[in-house]
């Protein structure tokens, strides 16, 4: 090594960027505002909008933290993080339908009658009933 600092990059880092991202996916999945999720981690809202952009790195512990209050293994954030720790090139991102799935639900989340669906779902306790209208949106999707 040689000792010198690292300059600061003026752009995220796109593994930053692809964690920020599924981190979104999630919280607009679980209904949370970023306010709530940053209320259950002890922090600020904006510092969740600056994870969610890659603009500031999540470290372990807080990844830690924020697989549990939304309910993910940890990996669920490198989901589609290529083992050799490249980012994914942007046009291969639907190429094997892990990210092209990620675009998918974010344009879907971005529809707030797609959100209070999915939070409804997510109210119902009963395993038999949440299958039984799996099976209805799904024939009718169908």
């Amino acid at each position: 090594m040689t000792g010198k600092p690292r300059p600061s990059s003026p752009t995220p880092d796109p593994i930053d960027i692809a964690i920020g991202s599924r981190l979104r996916l999630r919280r607009l999945a679980m209904g949370f505002s970023q306010e709530t999720l940053a209320r259950a981690l002890g922090i600020t809202f904006q510092q969740i909008q600056k994870y969610e952009r890659g603009t500031n790195r999540i470290f372990a512990s807080r990844l830690f933290q924020l697989s549990q209050v939304l309910r993910v293994p940890v990996g669920y954030f490198f989901q589609g993080i290529p083992a050799d720790g490249e980012a994914p090139a942007p046009e291969a991102a639907g190429s094997d339908g892990e990210a092209g799935s990620d675009a998918q639900v974010g344009a879907l989340l971005g529809k707030s009658d797609t959100l209070k669906l999915i939070q409804a779902y997510n109210r119902i306790s009963d395993p038999n009933v949440r299958r039984q209208i799996y099976a209805l949106v799904k024939t009718v999707g169908d």
